[in-house]
């Protein structure tokens, strides 16, 4: 047959695949109306693509999906464990979705993966009809599994305990199915299903209702018979997959599923805070730096996974502690805990490391020596665990646990401190006074040993972020971050801590994304479990417009430091930009789960509502309680520039009381006092207030702008001010100006930022047309410019009754699925109560 025959003889081979498969039905979906049949599967569908495992194996490509009218099957190809996993995550997400009833089937066998007469993927085979056949065996609620798939979990002591034999089911032409019943932690469904009950066809063998699922594996010649007879099958099946057409999923955003199953690394450890016993409390640095010195040393080891200290730390004053609750929190299968004594020239450290599935000590080492031996005390710990979890490590590696960071403990102690200082600075009021302590602190450290890195790469991110962040955005502040991160370069060219700061450097001094990901590249081979590497990577990813990409990198970094709020804040942040404002509520709730009383996690939820709905009361209400918690409580720039959205501005007006006199820094630059004052009379038609609180701002901004002719962020508020006073052609030339030395395609966050003041500018300028014009500009990108503050922000009044503008407003408007979602997770909660 020549290559012009197109025949449609049917070809001699036909390629199969084992896929992994999760099919899922909805229960009671044909007694529902058609306009609540829809509704319900676009919800399901937000639910199934918010799980992580959808996640991970469709940026793989490893996902096929196939709709089924009242349900889906979803095809992996990775691992049995991932729709397993993937079910037990739709599960959990159901408990805030009670309306929703499923039943599910989980197996593994072969498919066909074939082009159907839409020229769109599909599905057919054997594999994909027993996953069907499982499914149907269940009831509302249960994840049934086949015997096939469920042998191959039982290889993993992780599932053993969460499946439940249930024996064989009769299914279509007599045939007997051999099922598992899987749930755990009020997730599935724990019932015998009634078709078993029904039929009495159900065993269970010696009356044991909860067994781990021995069954025989199938000899591969047997599996090889099955694979020829599905290559006969198919023409038959084909013929019914191929009419369902594409997979027709909706793209909506994905959902954070708090809480989700994931298997737990073997590998795995978090060194909790060793105990002080000495007599003098001032001994307690002293046993931080012996966990953090352990720590250190075992991040640097690819082949484990380690928490870091920012998450670890929070268990410090916890006096009774749960280990495996601790570990769950965590992510780890081990724990290591201790207890440190020093008492004049002597110390003893005492470490056990605990398998926290089992309880169980593992080791446990008691070291009396001289006080100067501590560092090599850590080493030998280090070293012990290494080979207690069987990790692979490499002749660097060894070499890296080997060599301590410092000698000298006087140095060490001043470089904790600092580092406890460093981790409060992300509120921009604490940061003001922490910062030059942190810096002076490490100043200390370095004179005493000149030689100690990690000390040179810390000292290097504070004098970084005092300039990124606007408390002295001067050369001479960038300089010395410069001067730290080359020094510690110069000592050892390979040190992860080294390439790090150098990595930060770029990215708070110059926006140099690219030089700032080839140091990040670096600084993760050196430090493989550095979360502050895969958070950089994630910021670096967002200020650059890859959005997917920062969720991912932020999501990475908070498995190896899942306790830490300022991640968590950054990617509830990253949501709210991309109005995925679901996602938001759900990372606030996790940070709040940490930090129940956080007032700018709760300010910050409250505030959900507002550009999502134009509903000011849960931020009013939410306000009105941590004002009557902490009458001094200074509001955040965001918080404070929401509070304009009240008429009269009562909240704002308030809020302004405990703004510090200095000003606040935002995007680098410092807002003064007297702007907000400005704004506020402004809103109030105080023209003659509003003048001179204008006029007092403008004097300070004006200074800066002055010493750096090129900073974008004081150019665009030196625009807002000059638009205030009325200088309407100055106004616009500082605005446009900011936009040019920083556009949104140089940096996505400030570029969007600077578009927005520009906006300002206009609308205050009397500039309707191209206010109108810059808003829809700002609409297309991901920006904090909102539903809620186009709606209700007085900065828009001037704006309201045109066509144009009305039409942008009405399209951020929430649709009827997010509305649900609100009413359903937001509203319910109670305004102003911290959640639980």
């Amino acid at each position: 047959m020549n290559a012009q025959d197109t025949s449609a003889e049917p070809k001699p081979d036909v390629p199969l695949e084992i896929a992994h498969l999760l099919s899922i039905d909805v229960v009671g979906y044909s007694k529902l109306l058609v306009n609540e049949q829809i509704e319900l599967l676009q919800e399901l569908n937000q639910i199934v693509r918010g799980t992580e495992c959808f996640r991970a194996a469709e940026r793989k490509g490893k996902l096929v999906r196939v709709p089924t009218g009242d349900g889906m099957t979803l095809l992996f190809f990775h691992s049995p464990e991932e729709p397993a996993r993937c079910a037990l995550e739709i599960s959990k997400a159901l408990q805030e979705h009670p309306h929703i009833q499923l039943r599910m089937g989980v197996h593994s066998g072969p498919v066909n993966q074939v082009t159907d007469v839409n020229e769109k993927t599909n599905v057919a085979g054997s594999g994909i009809n027993v996953a069907q056949r499982v499914m149907d065996c269940g009831d509302a609620g249960h994840i049934l599994l086949s015997g096939h798939i469920a042998e191959d979990l039982t290889q993993y002591r992780h599932w053993q305990p969460y499946l439940h034999d249930l024996g064989e089911c009769e299914v279509k032409h007599g045939q007997g199915l051999h099922l598992v019943n899987l749930y755990k932690d009020n997730l599935g469904n724990p019932h015998v299903p009634d078709k078993l009950k029904r039929r009495r066809t159900w065993k269970q063998a010696s009356g044991v209702s909860v067994r781990p699922v021995i069954t025989p594996r199938w000899p591969k010649y047997v599996l090889t018979a099955v694979l020829l007879v599905s290559a006969v099958a198919l023409a038959i099946s084909f013929s019914v997959f191929y009419r369902r057409g594409s997979p027709a999923i909706a793209q909506t955003p994905s959902q954070e599923v708090a809480g989700a199953v994931a298997p737990i690394p073997e590998k795995s450890i978090a060194v909790l805070p060793f105990q002080n016993l000495s007599d003098q409390k001032e001994n307690a640095y002293f046993a931080d730096g012996v966990q953090d010195e352990i720590l250190t040393a075992l991040t640097k080891i690819a082949d484990l996974k380690v928490i870091s200290r920012m998450s670890t730390m929070q268990y410090k004053t916890t006096a009774e502690r749960d280990v495996r609750e601790i570990a769950n929190a965590l992510g780890v299968a081990h724990v290591l805990e201790g207890t440190v004594q020093r008492a004049g020239g002597r110390v003893r450290v005492s470490a056990q490391l605990i398998d926290a599935r089992t309880d169980t000590q593992l080791w446990a080492e008691r070291y009396d020596r001289d006080v100067a031996d501590v560092f090599a005390i850590e080493s030998e710990l280090a070293g012990k665990i290494v080979a207690q979890l069987q990790a692979k490590i490499s002749p660097s590696e060894k070499a890296a646990i080997e060599k301590p960071s410092t000698t000298d403990l006087a140095a060490y102690d001043l470089y904790l401190r600092a580092q406890e200082l460093f981790a409060d600075t992300s509120d921009p009021i604490h940061a003001r006074d922490k910062l030059p302590q942190a810096a002076q602190l490490l100043d200390e450290a370095v004179a005493r040993d000149p030689h100690f890195i990690q000390a040179w790469g810390l000292l290097s991110r504070v004098h970084g972020a005092a300039y990124f962040r606007g408390h002295d955005h001067t050369p001479a502040r960038l300089g010395l971050a410069n001067v730290a991160a080359q020094t510690a370069l110069r000592l050892q060219p390979d040190a992860g801590e080294a390439h790090l700061a150098l990595a930060i450097y770029y990215y708070n001094g110059f926006r140099d994304y690219g030089r700032a990901r080839s140091e990040l590249v670096i600084a993760r081979r050196a430090l493989p479990n550095s979360a502050d590497v895969f958070r950089y990577t994630g910021m670096i990813d967002r200020r650059e417009g890859h959005w997917d990409e920062a969720t991912r990198n932020l999501e990475r970094a908070l498995e190896l430091d899942p306790r830490n709020v300022f991640t968590l804040n950054q990617l509830a942040l990253a949501y709210g930009w991309q109005h995925r404002y679901a996602d938001e509520v759900r990372t606030y709730d996790r940070a709040l789960a940490i930090m129940p009383g956080d007032p700018v996690f709760r300010i910050n939820l409250a505030l959900v509502a507002l550009d999502w709905r134009a509903d000011i009361k849960p931020f009013q209400a939410t306000l009105a309680t941590l004002v009557a918690e902490n009458p001094g409580l200074p509001l955040d720039l965001d918080a404070l520039d929401s509070a304009l959205c009240e008429r009269p501005a009562t909240a704002a007006t308030r809020a302004l009381t405990n703004y510090p006199r200095e000003g606040v820094a935002r995007n680098g630059v410092n807002y003064p006092r007297a702007y907000w004052d400005g704004v506020i009379a402004r809103c109030q038609g105080d023209s003659a207030k509003a003048r001179a609180a204008f006029t007092a701002a403008r004097r300070e901004v004006e200074k800066t702008v002055e010493r750096q002719p090129d900073f974008a962020a004081a150019l665009s508020l030196l625009g807002m001010i000059d638009a205030g006073l009325e200088r309407k052609e100055q106004a616009i030339q500082e605005g446009r100006r900011a936009c040019e030395l920083l556009p949104v395609s140089k940096d996505a966050i400030d570029g969007a930022a600077l578009a927005i003041n520009l906006a300002q500018i206009y609308a205050w300028a009397g500039e309707k047309d191209r206010a109108i014009e810059q808003i829809a500009a700002v609409e297309r990108v991901p920006s904090t410019l909102s539903y809620g503050l186009l709606k209700l922000h007085p900065y828009w009044d001037s704006l309201r009754g045109d066509l144009r503008f009305e039409k942008i407003v009405a399209s951020l408007a929430p649709k009827y699925q997010e509305d649900r979602f609100f009413l359903r997770r937001v509203m319910p909660r109670g305004v102003g109560t911290p959640a639980s």
